[in-house]
């Protein structure tokens, strides 16, 4: 796996902290520092997300994936699946994530609550490569709703 990140700002935008990255799988992902980041002058212009709030997403999107193949593996009909992220980060540098709650919500027909349990479990314990590497420096909680469709 591969990616490039480039600082996007040009002639008389030195202050800019927006980057772009292209991955190996030739898509484009665009992230921008806070306005206020540091010391001024040195801020974003909050055009994008933070490239921690990517982080935060991308493990999101990790163990979602995870969730909804298990259960179509285990032959339930699942039609949704979504994953609400909160964190904490460290006060100091580096501002690693320190605790993160994942709480699901899978929408299918006649799905036992054992098995999203389960299928979450599974994805923290074996599967996930971006919640395992997190939960070196974070505390992970889940939780879940189950929505009959």
């Amino acid at each position: 796996m591969e990616c490039t990140v480039s600082w996007t700002a040009g002639a008389g935008t030195r202050s800019a902290m927006g980057f772009v990255a292209e991955t190996g799988s030739g898509h484009v992902l665009v992230m921008d520092g806070a306005p206020d980041a540091q010391q001024p002058r040195n801020g974003g212009q909050n055009l994008a997300p933070r490239p921690m709030e990517t982080v935060l997403a991308g493990t999101g999107g990790c163990t979602a994936y995870d969730v909804v193949l298990i259960l179509k593996r285990g032959r339930h009909d699942v039609r949704g699946c979504s994953v609400k992220l909160t964190s904490e980060r460290a006060e100091t540098d580096p501002k690693v994530f320190t605790r993160i709650h994942m709480h699901f919500t899978v929408t299918g027909k006649g799905i036992p609550p054992a098995a999203v349990e389960r299928a979450i479990a599974m994805s923290h314990e074996k599967y996930c490569s971006a919640s395992i590497m997190l939960g070196k420096t974070a505390e992970i909680t889940t939780g879940f709703d189950l929505v009959e469709a």
